[in-house]
């Protein structure tokens, strides 16, 4: 079981309970944490709070208060989800909407990490918060449950944080593949109608420990984080190896040559304006966003 504690001898302790630990977001905050010392840290992965067990997840919470949760966990296997619904639904909905009763019941913090696949991809200016929400998949419908759960359960001092194509330098993402298949093939043909911004684990985690303190709302707030700028895929793909020196020819495809079970939304551009205006934040640009990530790899010698 894997629940590491940093316990900190002060008067008002912070207690922090972050889920999902060995995704990309939670390892980046915890590595993150010991830069926040007036925090006590609780990391959790599924062998120590089973998503997928919604009594397991009660048993978790019995005899135990925290005064923040951040829920990096979700079920993110898009072209999966469409045979595994009801897998996602428990993670991405059900799971969530607990979370939410529970922050509700103990005065709690929450932050709860979305997705851009709640909207339907036809926008042609970068999304704001308020506009209609239309998944066009099971992953994106589950994310969009979800949300709709802490809405309407209405726990005080939360946010929605909707973020959009996340990499790091751990686990699986595109970021990581392209390195791979860069190094193998001479050329790769990536989709270039597919519009979107990369986001850096590392920078949303870093976001999101620096305005838990400044949370301070009567009932649930969104917000859309990502890092700057507008790129295809393909735009990604060509950064990775510049920045890391690989030589890969890059032909763009579109996204009808590469087929998958889940659609992809074609514009997925978010607005963060309200982020920026509401906690005074400066975001970094994708590609020096990239080339950090890449340092991080050891890739840009």
């Amino acid at each position: 079981m894997l629940q590491i504690y940093l316990i900190l001898e002060q008067t008002n302790m912070n207690n922090i309970l972050v889920t999902g630990t060995n995704g990309q977001l939670g390892h980046e905050i915890q590595n993150l944490s010991l830069k926040y010392p007036h925090y006590s840290f609780t990391f959790t992965d599924r062998t120590a709070l089973d998503l997928s067990d919604l009594r397991a997840t009660e048993d978790f919470f019995k005899g135990k208060r925290f005064d923040a949760i951040i829920n990096c966990a979700a079920y993110t296997a898009v072209d999966k989800a469409e045979s595994e619904d009801e897998l996602a639904d428990t993670i991405n909905h059900r799971f969530v909407s607990m979370l939410a009763k529970i922050a509700k019941r103990d005065d709690s913090k929450l932050i709860h990490i979305s997705t851009d696949y709640v909207f339907n991809g036809q926008s042609h200016r970068p999304y704001i918060e308020n506009d209609p929400t239309e998944p066009q998949g099971i992953y994106g419908k589950t994310k969009c449950a979800g949300e709709k759960a802490i809405l309407e359960i209405s726990p005080k001092n939360t946010i929605i944080l909707r973020t959009s194509w996340v990499y790091s330098a751990y686990g699986n993402n595109f970021v990581k593949t392209m390195l791979r298949l860069g190094r193998e093939r001479n050329s790769l043909g990536v989709i270039f109608d597919q519009v979107g911004t990369p986001t850096y684990a590392r920078d949303l985690a870093s976001v999101i420990l620096e305005i838990i303190p400044k949370i301070d709302n009567q009932a649930p707030e969104l917000y859309h984080y990502s890092n700057e700028g507008v790129a295809s895929w393909y735009d990604f793909a060509k950064a990775i190896f510049e920045l890391s020196g690989i030589t890969c020819e890059v032909n763009p495809i579109n996204t009808d040559q590469y087929p998958t079970p889940a659609s992809r939304p074609h514009y997925s551009v978010l607005n963060k304006s309200k982020i920026k205006n509401d906690f005074n934040l400066t975001i970094a640009y994708w590609r020096d966003s990239l080339q950090s990530c890449l340092k991080a790899l050891g890739e840009n010698e």
